[in-house]
């Protein structure tokens, strides 16, 4: 009797076990609001073109022997390509942490800043590596760029080091 109880327990402390694992293992994506929208409009897109891929495939497949067809070939990697892109954005719109600007006068995730030097004005917005698009003004707060406004305020100046060499910019505003 005993050995059917301990049994018990150690399967009880192994499935608690797993079960902290799987909560560590868990990525929290740091999005802002309009990003986790933007990703769940294109997941929706994504799985609307399900259908039209597997008619590529069905289609492909009355070609005739699959060894050698290369639209089958192509039909089904599209479909690995969607799947994977469908997961990917599933596992971060599912494990989101959505950001805002936590102060209006340090940089942080989420804050809009404005920067000029002689030359240009620039405009970018703080974002984790998730929504990361520079050339939508979104730069990641891993980025070069990114790391070195971290935590200034407005006035500071900047040196941000490019493949160009070292620029310096002025922080006009944080929002």
């Amino acid at each position: 009797m005993r050995e059917q109880g301990d049994t018990l327990h150690i399967a009880c402390a192994m499935k608690l076990n797993t079960k902290r694992e799987m909560n560590i293992m868990k990525k929290q994506y740091q999005i802002t609001a309009d990003g986790k929208k933007e990703l769940e409009a294109e997941l929706l897109g994504l799985k609307a073109r399900r259908g039209e891929v597997a008619d590529k495939i069905s289609e492909a497949r009355d070609f005739g022997d699959l060894s050698e067809n290369a639209e089958y070939d192509a039909a089904r990697e599209e479909q690995g390509l969607l799947e994977t892109r469908i997961a990917e954005i599933e596992e971060i719109v599912n494990n989101a942490e959505i950001i805002k600007a936590t102060s209006k006068s340090t940089i942080g995730l989420g804050s809009r800043v404005e920067l000029k030097n002689d030359k240009i004005k620039v405009e970018y917005v703080i974002v984790g590596p998730v929504e990361a698009n520079p050339i939508e003004g979104k730069i990641s707060n891993e980025s070069p760029i990114g790391m070195a406004l971290y935590g200034k305020k407005d006035g500071d100046t900047v040196t941000i080091s490019t493949p160009k060499g070292d620029i310096s910019y002025t922080i006009v505003s944080v929002g």
